[in-house]
């Protein structure tokens, strides 16, 4: 079944694709956009009932292996030290993202030019300033100007969150160091905004905002995009964009929740499936002009793939601290060790973040570990009573290098629920990532140690940690080096736009979702200064 053509289709309706069906469907380009996943309602959430530390492990689980749902699809991790988390539905990840919201460093595009490993990217930070300043806003950032890891920048619309007993007690004892720390930004207001309420600290930011306060894209862009005419289509999983004889991309195969298959028609297709859902989209269309991929002349859809492995130090202390309260993020972030120092025998840093450790059965997930029983009957509870809301993490955001050996591939057995091939991540952490991690976690060990923890534990490598998927559809100036140039615009396809994490040159050390943002608006902005001078927008 065909349907009239759209000037735009956008496949994907999380933080990229609806900031792009918004400034879109505003400027009068008439937009449909396909999505697989649903409208969540907020009577799904459990942030606000009993049982939501018992739903959180399945239902809403960040992982889409363990929450199997229909909209989900499957990802063979056999030959990755990380999983990749994400969700499918119209906000995307953002529904269950903990809305750090941090941008990047100045020297975070500049990485070959610094430290001589990766690439620069093909702009510079300055260039994506106003794309922030415009995000803030619209997203309803919460944060403290004045940072003095950051050049100045525009304050953010609302003042920061409350920090709380684990960000005193954090800043605490890094004031005892002499390290830096600041309030930590977050997309979650402080006061009332645009209609959404202020946060009421329930900690259930990472299982959906059950109060409808934080900002996840279902609620801060996509009614904007459908007021103004945007068309979205749930339901809607895309098997293959198709090309014209020319090569050029003209629409998309999509499948209904009824197992009908539909076409859609367009002029110009914009790619916001992820980091491993971009690629496995482009690596599924397969076609005689691009027999190896759509946009894959390069051979580089789907390399380089970077997804932050995460370390974390926990710390108990005899104070109650209230750790369970939100927001889930962050309390408080530091940089001291972001930028490259040679002498530590690696390059590149982290940012660490200051977060809560939830109620009984979050801190027992992540951080127990204890034989069965040690962990559980008389011994949980008596661990229980002596632990829960005396404890916090610092958390660590490791910069990842790329490498064309951590990619995504289609997967030669694994299907979808419709029968489409699957991706499978082959992804190792490197030495240098290794080193970067060690070094941090000695130093949060003393970090810990200023505040005054009675013990500790260590997490070096979270398995299910892979939530910032970026670097498989690389951008830059040469063709043969990436897949898009600084405008997301394919090398191979003039009408082909990816404005996900996949874009990304560098990973930095920093949660991506802003800079995501900001790049697709700026790429946006982009196609309509340059609307019918092109075969483009």
């Amino acid at each position: 079944m065909s349907t009239d053509e759209a000037e735009v289709l956008i496949i994907g309706a999380g933080a990229s694709g609806a900031v792009a069906a918004k400034h879109l469907a505003e400027a009068g380009v008439g937009v449909v956009c396909l999505e697989q996943g649903g409208q969540v309602s907020p009577e799904e959430f459990y942030g606000d009932k009993p049982e939501w530390e018992v739903m959180s492990q399945r239902r809403w689980h960040p992982n889409p292996n363990v929450r199997g749902l229909e909209n989900d699809y499957p990802v063979d991790t056999s030959e990755s030290d990380v999983n990749p988390l994400m969700y499918n539905a119209v906000g995307g990840s953002t529904v269950l993202y903990a809305a750090h919201w941090q941008r990047f460093m100045p020297s975070d595009f500049r990485v070959r030019s610094l430290d001589g490993v990766a690439d620069d990217w093909p702009f510079a930070c300055e260039d994506l300033e106003p794309f922030y300043d415009i995000m803030d806003v619209e997203m309803g950032v919460s944060g403290l100007v004045g940072d003095p890891a950051y050049p100045p920048m525009t304050p953010p619309p609302l003042p920061p969150m409350p920090i709380g007993p684990i960000g005193k007690l954090a800043a605490r004892g890094m004031n005892e160091l002499g390290w830096h720390w600041w309030p930590a930004p977050q997309a979650i207001p402080s006061r009332p905004y645009r209609g959404r309420g202020q946060c009421v600290r329930r900690g259930s930011c990472m299982q959906g905002c059950a109060d409808q306060a934080k900002g996840s894209t279902d609620l801060t862009h996509w009614p904007d995009a459908i007021r103004h005419g945007a068309r979205l289509i749930t339901g809607a999983r895309v098997r293959e964009i198709t090309t014209s004889p020319s090569g050029l991309a003209d629409g998309a195969i999509w499948i209904d929740r009824e197992g009908r298959e539909h076409r859609q028609k367009a002029r110009n297709v914009l790619v916001c499936a992820n980091g491993v859902g971009t690629p496995r989209l482009l690596l599924n269309s397969v076609s005689k002009a691009h027999p190896n991929g759509l946009a894959n002349a390069s051979g580089l859809v789907g390399r380089n793939l970077m997804m932050h492995p995460y370390a974390a130090v926990v710390g108990y202390f005899d104070e109650p601290l209230e750790s369970w309260m939100g927001p889930a993020g962050q309390a408080i972030q530091s940089m001291q060790f972001y930028e490259t120092d040679e002498t530590r025998g690696f390059v590149r840093g982290a940012k660490w973040n200051a977060m809560p450790t939830g109620g009984p059965l979050g801190m027992r997930s992540i951080h127990g570990g204890g034989p069965l029983e040690s962990a559980w009957g008389e011994n949980f509870h008596r661990g229980t009573e002596r632990r829960l809301g005396r404890s916090f993490e610092w958390g660590i955001i490791a910069e990842d290098l790329p490498s064309e050996d951590n990619r995504v591939v289609l997967d030669p057995e694994l299907r979808d629920g419709d029968g489409v091939a699957a991706p499978k991540i082959i992804y190792r952490n490197s030495e240098n990532t290794q080193k970067l991690i060690a070094f941090h976690l000695e130093r949060q060990k003393e970090a810990m140690a200023a505040s005054g923890a009675r013990a500790i534990s260590l997490t070096t490598l979270m398995r299910d940690c892979g939530w910032h998927l970026m670097g498989t559809c690389r951008m830059g100036t040469n063709p043969d080096r990436s897949v898009v140039d600084q405008w997301c615009r394919a090398h191979d396809v003039p009408n082909l736009y990816i404005l996900d994490g996949s874009v990304f040159v560098t990973s930095s050390g920093f949660n991506p979702t802003a800079t995501i943002c900001a790049i697709a608006l700026r790429a946006v902005a982009h196609m309509l200064e340059t609307r019918g001078a092109t075969e483009a927008v």
